[in-house]
């Protein structure tokens, strides 16, 4: 069964280092990182003033705290960032002005393998904490398209799956994805859920139509057809089926009804939504009316290892985000 308990104590093992870039200025983010401390989840790395941040907590000791606007790194910096983006033309003093945010200086320092990743998002919004991965850090090769996926985890037996955990994807980030994004979806959250929670993947990607019923003239049918192509050309040892309503995809009887001969349909632990509107109330509906707790939102098919938190996170989301942020650099 997996618990959630599991990610904190893989990631004690593996002792990364985690940027924080939102410490100087976000309460709960420096109640959670006296938490990581206290409980080594990982190494901490904190962007802000060290007198500032002296003065907010005693119980930062162990903690490595760097200054973007004198850190000795700053020329290091800009040297490679004007390199990184030399299609736009940006100057060093332009790019110095950027690595005085803090994400930007954080995203170099992942990626100049100074720390093995960083979480943020509690004080910024998400397209703010994108960004500068996206210029700097980008995205796997083979994948065009970062997405994002949760954790839905029950305290028992959900009554389907072989789990008690599904995983959902994706709830963030793609307003609309093309057929050619929902396959890359569909990749990194099986991959997710098989680095995260240890089960084989069986993906069911989601439609109000399943296999057929809903006709087949209707374009978000034919998105999902499409992906599904694309995945399994792409991937053919993943266990993955559609399109399907959710009923199907999880329900046992459901399933022998309306997917007779599927791998999938009654047993998915893998869920795909075909666009953002459907992912963002599905998952929020299995938290708040299901009683699942979502770990999560959980940043996939970056180069590197980055997580944008929620700006209604708790201090033990950060926490945990913390221990999955760890477990997706080693990986």
């Amino acid at each position: 069964m997996f618990k959630v308990e599991d990610l904190l104590d893989k990631a004690k093992v593996l002792n990364k280092s985690i940027v924080f870039p939102e410490a100087d200025y976000s309460p709960r983010v420096l109640e959670a990182v006296e938490i990581i401390l206290e409980k080594q989840i990982a190494k901490v790395v904190l962007l802000g003033d060290p007198d500032s941040l002296a003065k907010k907590s005693s119980k930062l000791a162990n903690a490595t705290i760097i200054n973007p606007k004198n850190s000795d790194l700053m020329p290091e910096f800009i040297e490679k960032l004007v390199e990184i983006r030399k299609s736009k033309g940006l100057t060093a003093e332009e790019t110095e002005k950027l690595l005085n945010d803090n994400f930007y200086f954080a995203s170099m320092l992942v990626q100049c393998g100074y720390a093995d990743g960083f979480v943020g998002g509690a004080e910024t919004a998400t397209s703010d904490v994108l960004r500068p991965a996206l210029q700097i850090i980008k995205t796997k090769p083979g994948i065009k398209t970062a997405s994002s996926c949760v954790l839905m985890v029950g305290t028992d037996k959900l009554g389907f799956g072989e789990n008690n955990v599904v995983v959902a994807g994706d709830c963030s980030l793609n307003i609309n994805p093309t057929a050619e994004q929902l396959a890359d979806i569909t990749l990194a959250t099986a991959e997710s859920a098989k680095s995260f929670c240890n089960i084989t993947p069986k993906v069911a990607m989601l439609s109000f139509s399943s296999f057929g019923s809903g006709g087949n003239s209707d374009e978000s049918i034919l998105k999902v057809r499409e992906a599904l192509k694309l995945v399994k050309e792409k991937d053919q040892n993943l266990i993955v089926d559609g399109e399907m309503q959710l009923d199907c995809a999880l329900i046992e009887s459901v399933g022998k009804l309306k997917g007779k001969g599927s791998q999938v349909a009654g047993q998915a632990n893998v869920l795909i939504f075909p666009d953002l509107n459907s992912g963002n109330i599905g998952y929020k509906l299995m938290e708040r009316f299901g009683g699942l707790q979502a770990v999560g939102i959980i940043m996939q098919g970056f180069n590197k290892a980055i997580n944008d938190l929620s700006r209604g996170c708790c201090v033990n989301d950060i926490v945990v985000m913390t221990a999955v942020t760890a477990l997706q650099s080693e990986n």
